[in-house]
């Protein structure tokens, strides 16, 4: 553990007042936050979108199964993956803790993903998972709410990822696209190249479904998501911090191989 100072209890109090009131300011200003997303315009979905469950084909609408307001995690789980992207995996370890209090309080959760549902369901079985999860591949929905591109959008003029435009994948030669050490790690453990894996994007949305009509309210993507990802809750106040040098992370059944 690197060097760090070291104080009496009453200089330990001192530090954590003055911490407490900036904690304080935080939590007030994630409640307007909060607040402003409930404020935003909710937007009528007129476009048919089909999604294979177990329960068989699905509506966006079918998803609500009887609640009115319907959460969708964008797992990263492209067709050409051999195993869902771990990051995603990391964050969807606490859906099924508390998927059953949401339903119970008028929201469904769902993670929603491209590869077929077979690979979903043996994915799911591997993780030890029950929380439900949709297969997208017959329709335009990851597309529609921008987490899955196109090889040509990748080769053109970029992509809109996360309210702004990223620049064109720089492809070398046999096809695979560049990119950061980190994403070439993660892709190589979901067992595809870089620009494959970049196509699928993580992200959530969130929907209201009024007078049989399906609204969608919110979406977040990328460090969005930092809150709905429960381990660095936790190493945000653990001593050393998040202290990462790379991708230490693994699937939950992979650590001590």
């Amino acid at each position: 553990m690197t060097e760090h100072i070291t104080g009496t209890r009453e200089d330990w109090q001192t530090a954590r007042l003055d911490l407490l009131a900036a904690e304080k300011d935080l939590t007030r200003q994630s409640d307007d936050l909060a607040r402003r997303r409930r404020e935003l315009p909710w937007v009528p979905i007129d476009k048919e979108y089909r999604f294979d469950t177990d329960e068989g084909g699905a509506s966006l609408a079918d998803l609500f199964q009887g609640r009115s307001q319907l959460l969708v995690y964008h797992f990263m789980f492209g067709p050409e993956y051999k195993a869902g992207c771990p990051s995603c995996s990391m964050i969807a370890d606490g859906f099924n803790g508390f998927a059953v209090h949401l339903a119970n309080h008028d929201v469904m959760l769902w993670a929603v993903s491209r590869a077929p549902l077979a690979k979903l369901r043996e994915y799911k079985r591997r993780m030890g998972w029950t929380f439900p999860w949709a297969s997208s591949i017959a329709s335009d929905f990851n597309s529609d709410f921008n987490v899955w591109f196109s090889e040509e959008q990748q080769r053109g003029d970029g992509i809109d990822y996360n309210y702004r435009r990223e620049p064109a994948v720089a492809w070398r030669e046999g096809g695979e696209g560049g990119g950061a050490a980190a994403e070439g790690t993660i892709a190589a453990q979901c067992g595809t190249d870089t620009a494959t894996f970049q196509r699928d994007r993580p992200g959530m949305s969130a929907f209201a479904l009024k007078d049989g009509v399906v609204h969608h309210t919110y979406s977040t993507y990328a460090r969005g998501l930092d809150s709905l990802w429960g381990v660095y809750q936790w190493l945000d106040r653990a001593p050393r911090g998040r202290d990462e040098t790379g991708v230490w992370w693994r699937r939950h059944d992979e650590y001590g191989r």
